[in-house]
């Protein structure tokens, strides 16, 4: 098994509470997606919807030095692959239940829905996801202003 599914692994050893199934399938989709100068940094399972019940939607998401990448093998065939780049990250929302926690990652474009989450990952996660965030849209920025001064 590759770098994914290692840290999906430890996550769900540490943070038991989180539903996720056939983790080592979505952790290939990842692998698959991964460009030759990209890395995994964190990755964690969730499912993807608002809906506690429905536990059928397990997503692999991984933080890497150039995007966040979110991605669940189908059953029988084909998956779903999701990117979401620097620039089209406005906000995460981190909502914690009586049992679980689910977060919100606000695109551009979309919002990204995730639940099932164990309630003690909530805080890891969120500051994971907020500090690279954070330090990519810096860069984003220096890199803009260089561009100006030229």
């Amino acid at each position: 098994m590759g770098k994914c599914y290692e840290m999906v692994s430890s996550f769900k050893r540490k943070y038991p509470l989180t539903i996720a199934f056939r983790l080592s399938k979505h952790c290939e989709i990842i692998e698959k997606h991964l460009n030759p100068d990209e890395e995994i940094l964190y990755a964690f399972p969730a499912q993807k919807n608002l809906n506690v019940f429905a536990f059928f939607y397990t997503n692999v998401i991984a933080l890497t030095n150039k995007r966040i990448m979110i991605a669940t093998k189908r059953v029988l065939w084909g998956y779903f692959f999701v990117t979401i780049t620097p620039d089209m990250f406005n906000d995460l929302t981190v909502r914690k239940g009586l049992i679980f926690g689910n977060l919100v990652i606000d695109t551009i474009k979309e919002k990204v829905y995730l639940s099932n989450i164990d309630p003690n990952a909530l805080p890891e996660i969120e500051t994971v996801i907020t500090s690279y965030m954070m330090e990519k849209k810096e860069q984003l920025a220096q890199s803009g202003r260089e561009k100006e001064e030229i």
